[in-house]
């Protein structure tokens, strides 16, 4: 249950937010709504979201695997349901997704998405425990300017999940309009 209400006041800009939520989401994302009580976080972050989406260099898998994962290590729910929903409706395979939280038992993963992975968790723990051997593994084979957007979405979604956990923001149901057997209409 959210420890903030998500009923903000009505103004011309939360209308506007609410209808462009709705358009793209389906449904208004609750995340904006507890932001909607602070007028400039609101502003502020909705402008960061909107640079960060332009961000792409990194493959889209890799990224949305180290979001994923951080996410998962974080364990907010929001992140994991909506990130979920979001990433099969690109065409990420349901086995990769699922498996997020147990990837190091799971046999779905290529090695360099097992690096992605490491790296995601390594960086989300607190104090991070990235290694240099596994940055070393990473610079190989994405290079510097892929490394750098690994390293800031991994940053980025640990403001998210971390906002939205302490919030206590959950899932907002995204991930069970996925659950639809394939080839069955909507």
């Amino acid at each position: 249950m959210a420890r903030i209400p998500l009923d903000p006041p009505r103004t011309p800009l939360i209308r506007v937010l609410e209808w462009y939520s709705k358009r793209a989401y389906g449904k208004v994302l609750e995340p904006l709504m507890a932001y909607a009580h602070h007028r400039r976080v609101l502003i502020g972050t909705s402008r960061f979201e909107l640079s960060v989406a332009r961000w792409k260099k990194l493959d889209p898998g890799l990224k949305a695997l180290a979001v994923m994962t951080s996410a998962s290590a974080i364990g907010c729910s929001w992140c994991v349901d909506f990130g979920y929903w979001e990433n099969r409706r690109h065409g990420m395979p349901h086995e990769k997704l699922h498996d997020v939280p147990r990837w190091r038992e799971s046999e779905v993963y290529t090695p360099l998405e097992r690096d992605v992975m490491e790296y995601a968790e390594a960086m989300t723990a607190t104090p991070p425990t990235v290694e240099d051997d596994l940055v070393d593994r990473l610079r190989q084979r994405l290079g510097d300017e892929r490394l750098v957007e690994l390293t800031a979405m991994v940053a980025v979604e640990n403001l998210r999940s971390r906002v939205n956990a302490a919030l206590g923001l959950s899932s907002q149901g995204f991930k069970d309009s996925c659950d639809v057997p394939a080839g069955a209409s909507r």
